[in-house]
C-alpha cells in the first residue's frame, strides 16, 4: 500500500484543527475545484465516528463516487476515516493531532491502493501520488487558513460559546 504522510503546523488550539478536520463543509471548500459534494450520509456539518458520507468528485477528469466511514475516533488528537466503496482498492487516511503550546500539529497518514494491478502500479508512479499529495496539501492549506483566521467560526459557529481549552 502506498502512504503520504503529511505535516502542517496550525497557529490555532487543538479543538478548532479537530473539528475543521471532519469539517464536511470545510472539505467541500477545499477541493471545490474537483467539483466534489456530499451527496449521501452526512452532507454538512460534523462527521463523527461510525458515521459514513459519500462523495462525488471529478479527479484527473474522471467523475468518482467515494463512500467513506470514520472507524476510529479519539477527540481531540485522533480519527481515521476509511473507504467503504470507491475507486481505490483500499483507501485509510489516519488524522492525528498534536497540541504545541497554544499551536496545534496536524499529522496526515494516508494510505492508498490503486486498482488495475500492474497498470496501478505505473500509474502511482507516474501521476497519481503527486495529484493525492497536491489534493491533501491544498485542504491542509485551506483548513490552517480557517483556523488561523476568524473564518473557522463561518465553518464552526457552536464553538463560539464554548471556551477555549488548551493541552
Amino acid at each position: 500500500m502506498n502512504k503520504i504522510e503529511l505535516t502542517t503546523l496550525i497557529k490555532a488550539p487543538i479543538e478548532i484543527c479537530f473539528d475543521l478536520s471532519r469539517s464536511i463543509d470545510l472539505h467541500k471548500i477545499s477541493v471545490q475545484h474537483t467539483k466534489e459534494e456530499a451527496v449521501g450520509g452526512i452532507t454538512s456539518g460534523l462527521i463523527g465516528p461510525n458515521q459514513k458520507v459519500l462523495w462525488q468528485a471529478t479527479h484527473l477528469g474522471i467523475r468518482q463516487t467515494l463512500e467513506t466511514k470514520i472507524s476510529k475516533y479519539t477527540r481531540p488528537f485522533f480519527f481515521t476515516d476509511e473507504m467503504v466503496s470507491g475507486f481505490f482498492k483500499n483507501m485509510i487516511h489516519d488524522h492525528f493531532f498534536y497540541a504545541m503550546g497554544e499551536d496545534t500539529v496536524m499529522v496526515d497518514h494516508f494510505y492508498y491502493e490503486s486498482p488495475l494491478g500492474i497498470l496501478g502500479d505505473a500509474a502511482d508512479v507516474l501521476f497519481l501520488k503527486g495529484y493525492l499529495t497536491r489534493l491533501l496539501e491544498q485542504r491542509n492549506e485551506t483548513l490552517r487558513h480557517y483556523a488561523e483566521s476568524d473564518k473557522w467560526m463561518e465553518i464552526l459557529p457552536h464553538r463560539l460559546n464554548e471556551p477555549s481549552i488548551v493541552c
